[in-house]
């Protein structure tokens, strides 16, 4: 693995406070910062980052950790690729073979491969006889040269073994061209993913080329081809065009649905437009979109898919705080038809004259139920009562039922009682929803981080406790360690809890001590979240002296007592040999003393 002198070292230079902010928007709050969680949708700030311990956590969701376990779960990568990334950042070196022992292809070989191939997709289109096919379609989708250079279009031609000799040549692996998604692999033949196409460069907010997309020039299926999910890139966490659309967005964002609808709007100057990349939106997409501007422009499709995605992206929208306002296009089916039938223009007066989330709905319900009898009108009032009583502000629903009011020619005030009642129910079912949730979690159960502890309420508290003040306190760890504090892996009831402790005083006892971000090496973030919580809510209590953990200590040896009495012959795994060597080792050093 990775030296522990170069984690210790990324660790150290990187600012956690200053790593964390280049994703999340903090606020200081005393000597801490907080910010909306980047991890889950939330409107208020439940996410905490602690200068003092080089760490954080999120009250609403869980997760936490250290600046290494940020990175891993922002950037979807495994320990080694995470510390990797920081120590690039940061400047320091880390050893070519470090981490390397049967990992597959890294994060970084996947990226410099993709710059390459996008270099042998671009100059292909550009000068290749093959790809004049390709230069005659953007031509007829009035694409210009410059916008072809900007956005670095290229063309893979319809060749089975076109790409991957030219990559081979480089240097790069068939395990790296099948990992990278560039190649596939039939019976041992590799073969190139990417046929036939125009070829889109998908670009991080680093800069980096993480991913394609291609499209046919016919009418074969299917239409696109996307890049899955690889060591370099995860298409929920990624939106096309952002690395450009990022520096124009802070008033406004304008999310649509293909790749050529982005860069039409970019070519006619609307250069804060990006999209999804080939699947709808999702609540990661939302939590991004959120970081970088004040209120999303909907412009999707109108046909039904279009209708679908356009209700789920104002759902999620809405879940992280960002007003959603909908593009009504009449006479073209989507932006790229539109900018280029009425000229972008009409389509900025389009942008201008959106319709509100509400109008959106408002519409929906009345073109679904026509108002030509009194049953659709009062299937119609039903359906838009639910939908009002689900906004939160009292002048919303009051405005918004004015409005539904008018468009259905009935009275307000029998509306805001239909309104009223259906609120009232939504209450009912978000206690009744939040009620079980609170029981289960008292309980332990539903517990997948640590599902052991719904076998043993009493011994899964105390395991937090001694956790947590071992985490806190090296005095404590010192304690465990000379032995004046009995604990042991077998006095723990829970998987987690023994790995804990194992991990913890094996740490304590190298050479080196103890470090929170070696535990990331370990443990899944979510456990290192878990851990993170036990630290946190000892923070919270003033008892957090020799007593507390003696206390805790000798709650786990009653329950332990009791399971090896009620299963007689079965034990926990033992503690680790290489702590139990360094306790005798230490013991001895210690008797040689006296």
């Amino acid at each position: 693995m990775i030296p522990r002198s170069v984690i210790d070292e990324v660790v150290r230079r990187s600012d956690i406070v200053q790593v964390i902010g280049m994703y999340v928007q903090l606020k200081r709050a005393g000597s801490n910062w907080n910010g909306l969680c980047p991890f889950h949708s939330e409107k208020s700030p439940s996410f905490t980052v602690f200068p003092g311990t080089d760490s954080f956590y999120c009250f609403g969701c869980g997760a936490g950790g250290d600046v290494i376990t940020f990175i891993k779960k922002s950037e979807n990568l495994d320990y080694v690729d995470a510390v990797r990334l920081l120590a690039d950042r940061a400047g320091i070196e880390v050893p070519d073979d470090a981490g390397n022992e049967n990992r597959g292809p890294s994060r970084e070989r996947i990226k410099l491969m993709n710059v390459a191939a996008a270099k042998i997709f671009h100059s292909c289109l550009l000068n290749d006889a093959a790809a004049e096919p390709a230069r005659q379609y953007l031509k007829k989708r009035e694409i210009a040269d410059a916008t072809v250079r900007h956005f670095y279009l290229g063309y893979a031609p319809a060749d089975f073994s076109w790409l991957y000799p030219r990559l081979h040549a480089q240097g790069f692996t068939d395990e790296e061209m099948t990992a990278g998604f560039l190649c596939g692999n039939s019976n041992g033949r590799v073969y190139d993913y990417f046929r036939g196409r125009v070829i889109y460069p998908i670009v991080d907010t680093s800069k980096n080329v993480v991913a394609f997309g291609g499209r046919v020039l016919d009418d074969s299926k299917p239409k696109y081809l996307n890049t899955s999910d690889t060591p370099a890139f995860k298409k929920s966490r990624n939106l096309f065009a952002l690395n450009y659309a990022r520096d124009y967005c802070q008033d406004y964002l304008i999310l649509c649905e293909g790749y050529m609808d982005v860069i039409s709007m970019h070519q006619a100057g609307f250069q804060n437009a990006v999209a999804t990349l080939g699947t709808a939106i999702t609540e990661e997409h939302a939590r991004i979109i959120a970081k970088y501007t004040k209120k999303v422009i909907l412009s999707y499709d109108s046909d039904g898919a279009g209708q679908n995605a356009t209700d789920k992206a104002m759902k999620l929208l809405d879940g992280v705080g960002v007003p959603v306002r909908i593009l009504k296009m009449e006479g073209a089916k989507d932006p790229d038809e539109y900018i280029k039938k009425f000229g972008k223009e009409k389509f900025r007066a389009l942008i201008e004259g959106s319709r509100t989330g509400f109008e959106f709905r408002l519409e929906s319900v009345l073109s679904k139920f026509p108002q030509n009898d009194d049953q659709n009108r009062l299937r119609a009032a039903s359906e838009l009562a639910d939908i009002i009583s689900g906004y939160g502000s009292a002048v919303e629903r009051d405005l918004y039922s004015s409005k539904a009011a008018s468009a259905l020619g009935i009275a307000v005030e029998p509306l805001r009682e239909d309104i009223e009642k259906y609120r009232r129910r939504r209450i009912r079912q978000m206690n009744n929803e939040a009620g079980k949730e609170a029981v289960e979690v008292l309980r332990n159960f539903n517990d997948r981080i640590n599902p052991d502890a719904a076998r043993n309420v009493r011994a899964a508290s105390a395991e937090e406790a001694v956790l947590g003040l071992l985490l806190l306190y090296p005095e404590h760890r010192d304690s465990v360690l000379r032995g004046d504090v009995k604990l042991e892996s077998e006095d723990f009831f829970t998987l987690l809890g023994r790995k804990a402790f194992d991990s913890i005083m094996s740490l304590h006892a190298d050479t080196e001590g103890f470090s929170f971000s070696l535990l990331g090496e370990f443990f899944t973030d979510d456990e290192m979240g878990r851990l993170k919580s036990y630290e946190v809510n000892r923070t919270k209590l003033s008892s957090n002296g020799r007593e507390a953990l003696l206390s805790a200590a000798r709650i786990l040896h009653e329950e332990r007592v009791k399971k090896e009495q009620s299963e007689p012959g079965k034990n926990a795994p033992s503690l680790s040999d290489s702590l139990l060597e360094k306790r005798r080792k230490l013991q001895q050093k210690k008797d040689g003393g006296h």
